[in-house]
């Protein structure tokens, strides 16, 4: 199953304490598929999640913005 986040309005650290808490809620296995900015957060957020034991599947542009597709491993 695939769940949305848009984080494009959010700034570090935040950026991944909302993704982290997403990842919470979703059962392992699932997709997080984040909408975030160019910059700080593309770089920070696809660290943290493999350092947090997660798969990142895809990172797409769109325009501005991306999407990263996180797949919950723990």
């Amino acid at each position: 199953m695939t769940h949305t986040l848009d984080i494009t309005k959010d700034h570090c650290p935040m950026t991944f304490v909302k993704v982290k808490l997403g990842l919470s809620k979703i059962a392992q296995g699932d997709v997080l598929d984040v909408l975030l900015s160019e910059g700080e957060p593309l770089v920070n957020v696809p660290k943290a999640a493999k350092e947090q034991g997660h798969r990142i599947l895809e990172i797409k542009n769109e325009g501005k913005n991306y999407h990263i597709l996180i797949e919950k491993n723990n």
